[in-house]
C-alpha cells in the first residue's frame, strides 16, 4: 500500500476468521496501528459471511467499524439484505455488496462468452451481477441506506447505477455509489485467455464495451469510487488449473500507474478527477478525514511523475499475482507521506 501511495485503507472483511465479531475487529485494527499508515476495516454484513443471520452492527460500529460488507460473497436473501440496509442505514454506516448470483455461475472467474468458449466451459454470465445490482439499488433507493456496488464489470450495471443516482437524487438522496477497479477498466476477457488465472477473478473481465462503461461511468461520476479490490495468491495457488485456482489479482500497487495509463492518458479523465474517484469519494463514503489538502487535515501526500514509465517486475507484496508484471506503464509514486512523514520513496 505505501508502495502504491496509500495513505489510508479501508480492509474488507473476508478474512480467515471473518470479521464478525469485536474482537476480530479489534485484532485487526490493533495490527493495522502498526503499519505506519491509517488502517480502517469494515466488518461482515452476516455472521460466518453465511448470509443467515445479521451481525451485532451496534457493537461493531462503537468498535470502530467504518462500514459493512460479506465482499466476495453475495447475500441472496432479499429480506436479509433489507434487514442490513435498515440497519446500517441507522448506525450511518455504508453497506457494500458482491452482486454475483451463483444461479447464473457455471464456473467463477471467467466471463461466460468468448473467454469461457476458449476454455470449453461454462463461466460466469453477466446477468449474475446485473440481477442482484437491480435489486439492492431498489432495496437501497426505499431504505436510504448508502450502498455501494462492489467491483462493477457489466454495462447494464453502469446503466442500472446511472438511473438509480437520477431516481436517488430526485427523491433528495445521495446513496447510491459504485466503485470499479483497475482491471476493470484497463483489461477485457481476452486477457483471461492470454494470461490464464493470473486473469481470473470476481466478477471477471468482460467485453471491450464492458470496458468503457466502466471508464464512462468513472469519467461521468456514475462510479464514484476506484477501489483495487487487491487479493494476494500464492504461485501456488494460481498454478492449480483454472476451474480449482483461486480468483482475484493484486491490485495496491499497480493501481496508480494504471489509473494513469487507462483513464488520464487517453483523456477520459483528468488528474483532479482521478484524486476524486481514488481518495476524495472513498473518505467521504467511509467518513475519513483524507482526500484534502487543507489546513487541520493530516499531511497524507503522495509525489508522483505521471508521465514517468515504470514497468513492475518484483512487488512489495508477498503475492505476484498479477497480468500487469512486466507491462509498461505510466506514472510513478515517488513518495508517500503520511501525517508528515515521509515512508515510502
Amino acid at each position: 500500500a505505501k508502495k502504491g501511495g496509500y495513505t489510508q485503507i479501508v480492509l474488507m472483511a473476508n478474512t480467515k476468521p471473518c470479521v464478525d465479531q469485536v474482537e476480530t475487529l479489534q485484532y485487526v485494527l490493533q495490527k493495522g496501528a502498526q503499519t505506519g499508515i491509517h488502517i480502517h476495516s469494515c466488518a461482515n454484513v452476516t455472521m460466518g459471511m453465511a448470509g443467515k443471520e445479521l451481525v451485532n452492527m451496534e457493537q461493531l460500529s462503537e468498535a470502530g467499524a467504518v462500514g459493512f460488507t460479506d465482499d466476495g460473497v453475495p447475500i441472496l436473501s432479499e429480506e436479509m439484505v433489507t434487514k442490513a440496509m435498515e440497519q446500517a442505514a441507522f448506525y450511518h454506516k455504508p453497506i457494500s455488496f458482491h452482486e454475483e448470483d451463483p444461479a447464473y455461475i457455471e464456473n467463477n472467474g471467467i466471463n461466460h462468452g468468448k473467454a469461457s468458449a476458449y476454455y470449453q466451459i461454462g463461466g460466469s454470465d453477466r446477468m449474475a451481477e446485473i440481477s442482484l445490482v437491480r435489486r439492492d439499488l431498489e432495496l437501497a433507493l426505499s431504505t436510504g441506506a448508502a450502498f455501494d456496488v462492489q467491483h462493477i464489470s457489466a454495462k447494464e450495471s453502469v446503466a442500472l447505477v446511472r438511473e438509480a443516482k437520477k431516481r436517488a437524487k430526485e427523491m433528495g438522496m445521495d446513496n447510491i455509489h459504485a466503485e470499479a477497479t483497475p482491471h476493470h477498466f484497463s483489461l477485457t476477457e481476452e486477457a483471461a485467455i492470454q494470461y490464464g488465472t493470473l486473469a481470473k477473478m470476481n466478477p471477471p473481465l468482460r467485453e471491450e464495451a464492458d470496458r468503457m462503461a466502466v471508464i464512462e461511468g468513472l469519467a461521468d461520476g456514475t462510479i464514484d469510487l476506484i477501489a483495487t479490490d487487491h487479493a494476494p495468491h500464492s504461485a501456488e495457488e494460481k498454478a492449480k488449473p483454472l476451474t480449482e485456482a483461486p480468483s482475484g489479482i493484486i491490485g495496491l500497487e499497480t493501481a496508480f500507474s494504471l489509473a494513469i495509463t487507462n483513464l488520464v492518458r487517453p483523456g477520459y479523465l483528468d488528474l483532479p478527477t482521478l484524486f476524486e474517484r481514488m481518495s476524495l469519494a472513498p473518505a467521504k463514503l467511509y467518513h475519513l478525514p483524507a482526500g484534502q489538502i487543507k489546513e487541520d487535515m493530516p499531511a497524507d501526500l503522495i509525489v508522483f511523475d505521471d508521465a514517468a514509465e515504470v514497468v513492475y517486475e518484483k512487488f512489495a507484496s508477498k503475492s505476484s499475482n498479477s497480468p500487469f508484471t512486466g507491462q509498461k506503464l505510466y506514472g510513478r509514486i515517488e513518495m508517500t507521506i503520511c501525517e508528515g512523514k515521509e515512508i515510502q520513496k
